[in-house]
């Protein structure tokens, strides 16, 4: 599997894991978690995707629990997570409400209750998981330079941001932000178009796609996106959802699909996506499926 540089002595996996239902396995013990990353592995994918508030606030323990299980999966895989959600769940069950804390103090804490959960030295990549439109940019921004400044985190970036909050948090840090996780699928493809995309191909960074299979919703039912999908499908050999990721993997944007499953299964077969061939017109076909009409 070809890898994505996102710093001089870091890259991910093309296909990365998201462990967003982690938690909420029937089986959650250390030797089946380890089985999911092993199947992971063996098909090259080493990128594992968190965040503090997945499984209610349980998720990173769970993948900590494997990990001291099994040490050595802590140097053969990148963990990738995320903070500034709070919801009234987990540790935070005294909250009033949801909201979003971008303070230095709730960054700070956030990192070193990650570190600890999952048993690690180190966080590869730590996300701000959602825009906060109280902000204070000079703050935030110190408080992100300083957790790759202490080694707790590697690199740094952002999830859901538009590219008016990408400049206003950059303009703030010495250190480049690395990565923007958004929505983007055949179910979710207005990013394309509307400058979320082109605004970090133009900085050469790469993107992260969360749920590029729509939620499944373009696995179920029937329409033309559906059907579009099953012909390809039938043509490589695979299942529509592997044609769904291959159609982000062929954008020049270097796209790194997040795929969250619990089914070993689809697990095992998330790599599927690397034997569609995927070219110019096959991508319009899906693209055209997707709008509901020609393209202008």
């Amino acid at each position: 599997m070809t890898r994505i540089e996102i710093t001089e002595n870091l890259s991910f996996s093309r296909i990365v894991y998201g462990m967003w239902r982690l938690s909420d396995d029937t089986d959650t013990s250390p030797a089946h978690v380890q089985a999911k990353i092993e199947a992971c592995l063996e098909q090259g994918i080493t990128t594992m995707d968190q965040a503090d508030i997945y499984g209610g606030y349980q998720a990173e323990e769970v993948l900590g629990d494997a990990l001291r299980t099994a040490p050595a999966l802590k140097d053969q895989i990148e963990i990738i997570t995320k903070c500034d959600i709070v919801a009234p769940a987990g540790r935070y069950a005294d909250a009033p409400m949801k909201y979003y804390d971008t303070s230095r103090g709730h960054i700070l804490s956030s990192v070193d209750h990650s570190l600890r959960l999952m048993g690690v030295d180190k966080i590869d990549t730590l996300l701000i998981h959602r825009p906060d439109p109280m902000m204070d940019a000079t703050e935030t921004g110190a408080a992100l330079d300083a957790v790759v400044a202490s080694g707790k985190v590697r690199s740094v970036g952002v999830s859901n941001f538009k590219l008016h909050d990408w400049t206003l948090l950059q303009s703030a840090m010495q250190t480049p932000l690395i990565t923007n996780q958004i929505e983007l699928s055949l179910a979710a493809h207005d990013g394309f178009t509307n400058g979320d995309v082109a605004y970090l191909q133009e900085r050469r960074v790469p993107v992260m796609a969360w749920s590029p299979l729509g939620g499944g919703a373009l696995m179920t039912g029937a329409g033309p996106v559906q059907d579009a999908l099953s012909a390809v499908a039938a043509e490589n050999g695979v299942d529509n959802s592997a044609v769904a990721v291959a159609w982000l993997l062929a954008h020049p944007a270097r796209i790194m699909p997040v795929m969250g499953t619990n089914n070993m299964t689809r697990i095992k077969a998330l790599s599927d996506a690397l034997r569609v061939k995927m070219d110019r017109q096959t991508w319009f076909a899906l693209y055209t499926a997707a709008l509901g009409k020609e393209v202008p």
